[in-house]
């Protein structure tokens, strides 16, 4: 071969190549082929099943494929410290200050964004209860026969648990004789269903979004902020990953710190699952048909994997024209 030729092919080649680059945008064109799988977490929690199945939907249309792992809370932060874990969307804060601390201050994680705000997580009581005169942390003592010295938590090792053991361990508010009743978000939730049919008391966590604000007549209680946080609880939930996640999966990285929820569309995803009995993914996917403007925002910039429009494509996998 002619070396003028060669050389010239070669130029051409190369510019071709910065050419297709260019086309389909660097984001995609910067993520490795490991990045087309996306390893997620669910401690079992309804408003994570939500949010998880919101992102699988997007996922799939893009030409991702998610991967969710059951896992505590516990061993999702040792997942994703050693890698094994990309992205968790319950980091719920102030309640999981303690146990992600250090995580943290070892630059063993990385917290991309704040998904949702205005969400609120503490101990509450049936209507019934507080007309009965309980609506602060300090009135449970007051009735503590009633309550037959029982806090109904979730499942053992929740962060949030962990917070009303401390409470306890403290003699917090004189509750140093009570006990921690654990089993898992739906186990607490059939004893308030229970309760609640019988008008016996019982306090119990809760938070929102979830359907149990509307399924039951609930009262947060006040005074709480020493273990929950100031305004009842207030939370905000943010999306943590593993380190180096946001170099390595660019357009990814570029979804999730885009994709912010609100209290309205999971309230509707899990009413439609809890309520409907509406499979969580069809759930996930009419939320997001009756929410285009979400789209794109979330979408914004975000390609598929062969480096196409992400926008469009999620929307024709949803039918939206």
């Amino acid at each position: 071969m002619n070396r003028r030729w060669r050389s010239s092919l070669v130029k051409t080649t190369l510019t071709l190549a910065a050419l297709g680059a260019a086309l389909t945008g660097s984001s995609h064109a910067a993520e490795p082929q490991t990045c087309t799988q996306v390893r997620m977490a669910d401690p079992g929690w309804t408003d994570i099943d939500a949010t998880n199945a919101v992102a699988g939907v997007l996922l799939k249309a893009l030409g991702y494929q998610q991967n969710v792992s059951n896992l505590s809370v516990p061993i999702t932060y040792q997942g994703l410290k050693k890698g094994q874990i990309d992205v968790f969307l319950g980091n719920w804060m102030p309640a999981q200050g303690p146990l992600v601390k250090p995580f943290i201050d070892e630059h063993s994680i990385d917290v991309l964004h704040a998904n949702l705000v205005n969400a609120k997580f503490t101990l509450a009581v049936p209507d019934y209860v507080a007309a009965a005169g309980v609506h602060s942390f300090a009135d449970l003592i007051k009735h503590a026969d009633q309550f037959n010295g029982k806090i109904y938590g979730i499942e053992p090792g929740a962060p949030a648990n962990q917070n009303i053991k401390k409470m306890i361990a403290d003699k917090a508010f004189g509750l140093g004789d009570w006990k921690i009743v654990e089993s898992s978000e739906t186990g607490m939730l059939t004893q308030v269903e229970r309760a609640v049919r019988d008008k016996q008391w019982i306090v119990f966590l809760a938070w929102e979004p979830h359907v149990m604000n509307t399924k039951f007549h609930l009262t947060y209680l006040s005074g709480g902020d020493a273990y929950f946080g100031p305004n009842y609880g207030g939370a905000t939930v943010n999306t943590v990953t593993r380190v180096g996640f946001a170099g390595q999966c660019t357009n990814l990285a570029k979804l999730f710190q885009q994709m912010t929820f609100n209290v309205d569309i999971e309230n509707q995803i899990i009413a439609n699952v809890l309520q409907n009995k509406v499979d969580v993914n069809t759930a996930a996917m009419n939320a997001l048909k009756g929410n285009p403007a979400l789209l794109s925002a979330w979408l914004k910039g975000v390609t598929t994997t062969s480096g196409a429009d992400g926008l469009q494509a999620v929307q024709a996998q949803l039918g939206i024209h």
